[in-house]
């Protein structure tokens, strides 16, 4: 027998697909749920601009997340990656999105911007907790993914955190075998400790140290970001190189 489907009930069917988060088409390979994803027009304009300089494709396939992917976005602020790994997880994945409790003060209207977003989105969580408490997740992770903000984890207005433990608590969170990601803004070589606070910058050294000290083994460290006019001696937010640092990314792995 032959079925037709109305136009309206089309519709609904395109609209259900939106409220779970599909962009991406579910049968294309990763690289094109990738391209799908930073080519969804419903992104906000705002994150469309930064795209040069974020590198969002590069980003993503780094990160190794895919399709049905439990995914953290810890400090997701307005959700610049978080509306991209919901496109590529699709309905079966899930993205929590993370907002600290200890930096609201500073990221209030981002975050209620992004419980906007996840109110249409089935497959978007979005948390306000301590940094702590918001790693006991229901779901094992595939990816934890930190985005310019580890450096921040070191800084006076988050405590100051304990790094060992939450690094432990990242560990614990993921499935054996998972990835935590950390992208961040470049500290010249054997920096002082406290050019997280003075510069917004860490040594990619000491973020291995830290991590490595949790248990996890380092994987690999991506390139694509990096910008060796950036003299790393200067505060992030200075206008002679806001939005073209060089950045880091360190790919790090929980043993199966």
């Amino acid at each position: 027998m032959k079925l037709t489907l109305s136009a309206g009930f089309c519709t609904l069917l395109l609209a259900a697909a939106g409220l779970i988060g599909g962009h991406a088409q579910a049968g294309s390979t990763l690289a094109d749920r990738i391209a799908s994803a930073v080519a969804d027009p419903t992104r906000p304009e705002g994150d469309r601009n930064r795209d040069e300089a974020r590198k969002p494709a590069e980003s993503l396939q780094f990160s190794g997340v895919k399709l049905g992917d439990a995914v953290a976005d810890f400090n997701a602020g307005a959700g610049y990656f978080t509306r991209l790994f919901a496109d590529v997880v699709g309905s079966r994945g899930h993205v929590y999105a993370i907002e600290p409790v200890e930096i609201q003060q500073y990221i209030a209207k981002s975050t209620a911007e992004l419980q906007g977003y996840a109110a249409t989105h089935r497959n978007v969580t979005v948390s306000v907790a301590s940094a702590l408490a918001s790693l006991h997740l229901s779901r094992k992770l595939d990816l934890f993914w930190i985005s310019q903000n580890y450096h921040d984890l070191h800084n006076k207005y988050f405590g100051p955190l304990d790094i060992a433990a939450f690094n432990k608590a990242v560990f614990d969170a993921l499935k054996p075998g998972g990835s935590y990601v950390v992208l961040d803004h470049t500290a010249a070589p054997g920096a002082a400790a406290d050019v997280t606070e003075t510069l917004h910058r860490i040594d990619p050294a000491t973020v291995r140290r830290e991590v490595g000290a949790a248990g996890f083994v380092f994987d690999r460290e991506g390139s694509f970001l990096a910008n060796p006019a950036d003299p790393r001696t200067i505060k992030v937010f200075d206008k002679s190189i806001q939005g073209r640092t060089d950045q880091f990314i360190l790919k790090f792995r929980k043993p199966n």
